[in-house]
């Protein structure tokens, strides 16, 4: 029948300091290491886990990390051009159409009724 509290107890460390038992560092339980297979990488990684996986190396992940983003803005650059370039075509081609039908007069409705009498005759 003891009423008294349990005293504390004193243990002693490998490198001699002593310390109350219930203020003892935490054990070094070590690195974490997660063991991740290639297909729960992440999409955008997967290139780089690869080479750095199969031994290609650090060129081969600078390459598709530097010119993975590099390639798709040249080809939007390029799509946009080629877009820019097609529109302005239609445009000075409504304007050559406008053009000579206003200039043409009579002349150049003849004519234009005559080229689809010929198509008609030979179709």
């Amino acid at each position: 029948m003891n009423h008294l509290p349990e005293p504390a107890r004193v243990v002693q460390l490998p490198d001699g300091r002593h310390v109350y038992a219930d203020q003892l560092p935490e054990t070094y339980t070590g690195p974490q290491v997660v063991h991740q297979h290639i297909h729960h990488a992440a999409p955008d990684r997967t290139v780089q886990r690869l080479a750095l996986g199969s031994g290609f190396g650090a060129g081969a992940v600078a390459a598709g990390v530097y010119f993975g983003p590099l390639l798709i803005a040249a080809l939007t650059a390029m799509a946009a051009n080629i877009a820019f370039l097609a529109f302005l075509a239609l445009v000075l081609g409504w304007g050559v159409h406008s053009v000579v039908k206003a200039v043409g007069g009579d002349a150049g409705t003849q004519a234009v009724k005559n080229v689809r009498k010929t198509r008609r005759k030979r179709g």
